[in-house]
């Protein structure tokens, strides 16, 4: 989701490495230690929470989180907060980074003092005021001035204990006046629209004359201010919560008169003395924070043909993305915007075939084939992590929680066992876990992803024409992929694949760990297996699997996924979890009777559903076929007075769901979408608001079957269900073409006539785009 600026759209993501926090202060009790988790907020909206860590004061989180961010904020800000099983959970401090700033800490560990956190300062959003000075002659005919102060509306207001009930009161404050006022509680909203006038009387000095209308004393201007406090109308015995303040002195006025703007809220001052910093402890954090602009798709039209005619070219070390990639300074760099692009037009299999059959030409031994951090090799992973992530789940994810949750022990080291620990019942564990995994990788091959097949296909094909003596090298080229670089990390790092919420405890890692060695050698079908050990137990450990019926098992799961004419995996029936979780979910008036509330559900869709529970494991209580799909959209906050919901349209009626944040919303939004897109009855328009009170809210419309009045949102490609914008990976494109002009400009040697003219084809094009941004006053921002 893009925010619009200036006619551009603004992509932001934020990828973001919770290491550790120290020196937290001790709990003032016996045991001193504190249970900590620590969460990633924008301005005050959490949007993730790392596991807790029990009995420390320095935990060690290590948790990765990344997301696309779906709206405007100020404060990137992390709270470490103390676990208590009776009470409300204590904040013990906090790190706040202002979006301008975030480029200062780029992809840089970095320690932050954590800050002392109060009320008064959590504060967020904007408000709307205008104020006008007038003239007036009373019925005695005593000219005096009346200051009229508008508050018109406010925007991004915090949520406080999940509701917000704002109101304003607005303040004439001076050295001897004090006179206050309030509006009218906006029920349920975080945007009050007030639109509410409050006239002051502004005393005069009695020299004052009638010269000018505001021509007044300067120490009558500089002493008065407007002070606008926002509250939250709350029915709990503690009172009102404040949500923050803005002063405007009146000396505003003598340069402009209305004066009219949006004014941020600030921290009340009330002259509290806060904890040192150090007092507090500290956190250790890593931020990537990336915003793409991204212009109109017909700039991007000269450099997108030419990267998707890459695959065509002769040589294909004379197209434009194989440049990319021996230009920019790690490979990485130049295959995450080359795959996406490639995968949104559907050129991604060409591409990769033309790369890979080019570098198997260029390699002398069969046992080294992909072996480099190559072009071909990261291209490979990209699709493979884009295309294959629901196939890795739907493959190892029962497995892993299985394993997490036994916790059996598998440690085969003698060195590191326990006491009381058995080396053959250890071995035992670890041989029924390998078991179980090899068994559901090898018998997957059916729900691999046509992409990833039709790669694996030309690998096959170009390994098997270069090494033809070779007669297990259409394995091996294909296995170096699958095993080595798909399935052995998502075992070893579960966390990063989304398997697991967070990183596995100690034990549960080791036995992962144990786990992708064996897994990995077993796919490799190298032949002296025990010697690529080089611990003496995991040889030991292997001789369990010196068994043709596994090297045969691997060989039928390698065909099975790179044959031309496998099947369709679209026609395997197995349901596939997709994701699940607690939203909130409005009654859909199914009954004739009985009231439309909002109640908390755990929600379960999989490539054949979509369904809500009371809680995980109960039974449904409301099943949605994917077909009955016909639109995922937003829903406009004025329906209920709530963020961060979204509708699922069916046939017959609208189930409307809050999500827990914005980030979530969008989150479940995106797969909907993706997973009914290709839903023959899919809507074109839709409401964008509520059915409520015999109309829709938007249009007015009676009917509750009246068609919609807004566009839906347009489809993803039905072969590649991906959320890929072809524009903003042509924009990173350049950006990196941008970046390494001088090494481009380089490359124009008279040697090779395609490459040097497809060099230079690159290097006038980004030069005439650099001038031409230039003009137009906006650059592409790297950062």
């Amino acid at each position: 989701m893009a925010v619009e600026e200036e006619g551009l759209r603004v992509f932001q993501s934020v990828k973001i490495k919770i290491g550790e926090a120290k020196n937290l202060p001790t709990y003032p009790g016996p045991n001193k230690m504190r249970d900590c988790y620590c969460t990633v907020n924008l301005d005050q909206e959490e949007v993730f929470r790392t596991q807790i860590v029990e009995k420390s004061l320095c935990p060690f989180y290590g948790e990765d989180f990344y997301c696309e961010i779906p709206r405007s904020f100020r404060h990137l800000s992390f709270y470490i907060f103390d676990r208590d099983v009776f009470r409300r959970d204590s904040i013990i401090g906090k790190v706040a980074i202002r979006k301008e700033d975030l480029q200062k800490y780029h992809n840089r560990d970095t320690w932050f003092q954590l800050q002392h956190v109060d009320a008064d300062s959590e504060v967020q959003g904007k408000v709307h005021l205008a104020l006008r000075l007038s003239e007036v002659i009373t019925d005695s005919g005593v000219v005096c001035h009346k200051l009229a102060t508008r508050i018109l509306e406010c925007q991004g207001l915090p949520i406080v204990n999940g509701q917000c009930d704002p109101y304003a009161t607005v303040t004439l404050a001076g050295p001897c006046r004090s006179e206050a006022k309030k509006t009218k509680v906006k029920k349920k909203t975080n945007n009050p629209q007030f639109d509410e006038v409050f006239y002051f009387e502004v005393t005069r000095p009695c020299s004052y004359n009638r010269k000018s209308h505001f021509d007044f004393e300067d120490e009558d201007v500089d002493k008065l201010e407007i002070r606008v406090d926002l509250w939250n109308a709350s029915n709990l015995k503690f009172g009102d919560e404040f949500l923050g303040e803005l002063r405007v002195p009146l000396k505003v006025l003598r340069q402009s008169s209305p004066h009219e703007a949006w004014y941020f809220l600030q921290p009340r001052d009330n002259g509290s003395k806060s904890l040192k910093p150090e007092d507090l402890g500290s956190l250790r954090l890593n931020v990537v924070y990336t915003e793409d602009h991204v212009f109109s798709s017909d700039y991007y039209s000269p450099l997108r043909d030419l990267l998707l005619r890459s695959a065509d070219a002769e040589p294909v070390s004379a197209s434009a993305a194989h440049i990319l990639g021996e230009v920019c300074r790690e490979k990485q760099e130049a295959a995450v915007p080359l795959v996406r692009l490639f995968l949104h037009y559907g050129r991604v299999v060409p591409f990769i075939s033309a790369i890979a059959s080019a570098e198997v030409q260029r390699t002398q031994d069969p046992n080294t084939i992909f072996r480099g951090n190559s072009l071909t090799s990261k291209c490979i992973d990209e699709t493979m992590k884009l295309a294959g992530m629901h196939y890795l789940h739907v493959t190892l994810k029962p497995t892993i929680e299985e394993i997490c949750q036994s916790h059996k022990s598998c440690e085969i080291d003698p060195v590191r066992l326990k006491d009381g620990e058995s080396l053959e019942s250890n071995t035992e564990n670890l041989r029924q876990y390998v078991d179980r995994v090899f068994s559901v990788i090898t018998t997957s091959g059916l729900s691999c992803p046509t992409v990833m097949c039709d790669i694996f296909f030309s690998l096959r094909e170009a390994a098997a024409k270069r090494f033809q003596d070779d007669l297990d090298v259409r394995y091996t080229a294909v296995s170096s992929f699958i095993f080595l670089r798909f399935f052995a990390p998502a075992i070893l790092s579960p966390n990063l694949f989304q398997l697991t919420p967070h990183h596995t405890d100690p034990q549960t890692s080791r036995t992962l760990t144990l786990v992708s060695k064996t897994i990995q050698t077993l796919g490799s079908l190298s032949k002296s297996k025990s010697a690529s050990f080089k611990e003496s137990y995991m040889a030991a450990f292997y001789e369990f699997f010196n068994e043709q019926k596994y090297a045969d098992a691997v060989k039928n799961f390698l065909d099975l996924i790179s044959s031309s004419g496998r099947r369709d995996p679209k026609s395997v029936q197995q349901p596939i979890l997709l994701k699940e979780g607690f939203m909130i979910k409005r009654a859909q008036g199914r009954k004739r009777f009985g009231m439309k509330n909002f109640k908390k559900r755990w929600f379960r869709l999989t490539n054949h559903e979509f369904t809500y529970q009371k809680s995980k494991g109960d039974p449904p209580l409301y099943s949605i076929p994917i077909e009955n799909i016909l639109a995922v959209e937003p829903l406009e906050e004025e329906s209920f007075k709530m963020k961060n919901m979204f509708q699922v349209i069916q046939p017959e009626r609208a189930l409307y769901i809050q999500a827990n944040n914005c980030v979530e919303a969008k989150a479940w939004i995106d797969i909907l979408t993706k997973v009914s897109q290709c839903n023959q009855k899919r809507l074109a328009v839709y409401h964008p608001s509520a059915y409520l009170n015999g109309h829709w809210l938007c249009c007015r419309a009676s009917s509750d079957t009246a068609a919609g009045c807004s566009p839906c949102t347009s489809g993803l490609p039905a072969n590649i269900q991906l959320d890929i914008d072809g524009d903003r990976e042509t924009e990173r494109i350049y950006s990196l073409f941008s970046s390494y002009m001088s090494k481009l400009e380089k490359m124009q040697a008279p040697s090779e006539g395609a490459r040097t003219q497809a060099c230079w084809t690159l290097f006038l094009f980004v030069s005439w785009s650099v001038v031409g941004r230039s003009l137009e006053g906006t650059l592409a921002m790297p950062w």
